[in-house]
């Protein structure tokens, strides 16, 4: 069993979605002993059942005695998450690609 999974989702995090990707997440979780890393840099749309997904995933990893990190974020998931104010929730570091800071 891999200590680190990386799952990079290439649809949105929406209501629509939700119930697959919680499985994929939770089946990727099962399949690591230590860190998910998710890719979410493709999501161009996120509501609050994806939000709900991504509190989820982090209580599960916890309880699990794992880790759940995104390793990187669209601007959609950036702004979701600065509007909820739950960056520290999630503790993981906005990376701001350059085109999107200027």
């Amino acid at each position: 069993m891999p200590t680190s999974q990386r799952v990079t989702l290439l649809q949105d995090l929406t209501v629509y979605h939700a119930l697959a990707q919680k499985q994929q997440f939770l089946d990727a979780l099962a399949a690591t002993t230590e860190t998910l890393e998710l890719d979410l840099s493709n999501v161009s749309e996120m509501d609050t059942a994806g939000l709900q997904l991504l509190i989820l995933l982090k209580n599960e990893a916890q309880r699990a005695g794992k880790q759940t990190t995104i390793v990187a974020h669209s601007q959609v998931v950036r702004s979701v998450i600065d509007f909820c104010n739950l960056a520290a929730v999630f503790g993981d570091p906005f990376v701001i690609p350059a085109r999107e800071a200027s």
